[in-house]
C-alpha cells in the first residue's frame, strides 16, 4: 500500500528519468477528489487516446467531455515522446475494473482475464494518456514507446514497484481494447529492463593490508659507538632527507649522523629528549616514527 506522491516529487520523479515534461496551468490541483478518494495506489495505467496527429489530445484529456469531465489522466504522453501533465490527483482514466486484477498488481503476480467491473480504479491508479488513433494501424513512434517506458518506471522507482504495476485499461475493464498497437508484454518486459539498469557494484575490497611494523630499536645504539652498525639508521634517516644521500654508510655513528639526528629532533621536536636544544641521540619512539616516515603506507 503506497500513499500518493506529491505533484512536485511526482514531476521530479519523471525529469529523474530522464523524459521532456510540460505542465499545462494549474495541473497540481486540477482533479476529481470531489468525487472520491484518491490512493492509496497500487500501480500505473496505459492509454491511447483515439485521437490523430491533428487533434489535441493534451486539451482534451485536460478539459474532458461534457459525459466525461476532466483530467482524463495525469499525464499525455505525446508522439514525440514528451509528457504533457494536466492533472494531479483523482483522475477520469481507469473507471471501474476488476478486483481481481487489482489484487494481482498489489501481489506483483501474473494477471487473470478482467471479467468485472466493480473496483474503483480512478483512487489506485496513475494513469498516462498515449496519442494514437488505437486502429492497430497508426504507428507508435519509438520516442513514444521510450516516454511510455520511462513515465511507468519512473513511478515504479519512487514507491519500489516493479514492472508487474504497469498494466493497460485494456487488462483491467472488460470491454477495453487500450492501448492498441503494441502489447503491454512488450511494455513490461521494456520497464523491467529500465528498473534493472542500477550501477552494477565494484569489486569487493581484498583484505586490508597490515600497518607497517617498523624495525626492533637495536638496544645500545648511541653517539660514538660502531656497534651495533648505524648503518640502519643512515639509511632511513637519507630515505627521509636528514642526511645527505651522498654520505656513505658505516657502523660507526659519527659526527654526520649525530647532525642527522638532531635535524630530525629539530622538525619532530616531540621525539627529542626533554629539555635539550641539541639531541643527537636517537630514542627508540624516535626510531620508530622515522622508519614510519620512510616505509610506512
Amino acid at each position: 500500500m503506497s500513499a500518493p506522491m506529491s505533484a512536485a516529487r511526482f514531476l521530479q520523479a519523471l525529469h529523474d528519468e530522464g523524459l521532456t515534461v510540460v505542465t499545462t496551468p494549474g495541473w497540481e490541483t486540477h482533479n476529481r477528489n470531489h468525487k472520491g478518494p484518491w490512493g492509496p495506489v497500487h500501480g500505473v495505467m496505459i492509454h491511447h487516446t483515439v485521437t490523430g496527429p491533428k487533434v489535441d489530445g493534451v486539451a482534451i484529456c485536460r478539459h474532458g467531455y461534457q459525459a466525461l469531465p476532466g483530467p482524463l489522466c495525469h499525464g499525455v504522453i505525446r508522439r514525440d515522446g514528451s509528457v504533457h501533465l494536466v492533472g494531479y490527483g483523482r483522475t477520469n482514466h481507469a473507471g471501474n475494473g476488476d478486483p481481481d486484477v487489482l489484487q494481482a498488481v498489489i501481489d506483483e503476480k501474473a494477471l487473470p482475464t478482467d471479467n468485472e467491473a466493480t473496483k474503483d480504479g480512478n483512487r489506485h491508479f496513475y494513469g498516462f494518456e498515449c496519442e494514437n488513433l488505437g486502429d492497430g494501424v497508426d504507428p507508435w513512434p519509438a520516442a513514444q514507446l521510450d516516454a511510455i517506458e520511462k513515465a511507468a518506471a519512473a513511478v515504479c522507482r519512487v514507491h519500489g514497484w516493479d514492472e508487474r504495476s504497469v498494466i493497460g485499461h485494456l487488462e483491467w475493464q472488460p470491454g477495453k481494447s487500450d492501448p492498441k498497437g503494441f502489447t503491454m508484454a512488450s511494455m513490461r518486459a521494456r520497464i523491467a529492463d529500465r528498473l534493472d539498469d542500477k550501477p552494477k557494484p565494484g569489486p569487493k575490497p581484498g583484505p586490508r593490508p597490515k600497518p607497517y611494523a617498523p624495525p626492533a630499536f637495536p638496544a645500545g645504539l648511541a653517539p660514538g659507538r660502531a656497534k651495533p652498525s648505524a648503518r640502519a639508521l643512515q639509511r632511513v634517516l637519507k630515505t627521509t632527507g636528514f642526511m645527505p644521500k651522498a654520505t656513505p654508510e658505516a657502523d660507526n655513528y659519527g659526527p654526520v649522523t649525530e647532525a642527522s639526528v638532531n635535524r630530525f629532533h629539530a622538525s619532530h621536536p616531540q621525539y627529542r629528549a626533554a629539555g635539550k636544544t641539541y639531541d643527537p641521540a636517537i630514542g627508540p619512539k624516535g626510531w620508530a616514527y622515522l622508519h614510519r616516515l620512510a616505509y610506512g603506507r
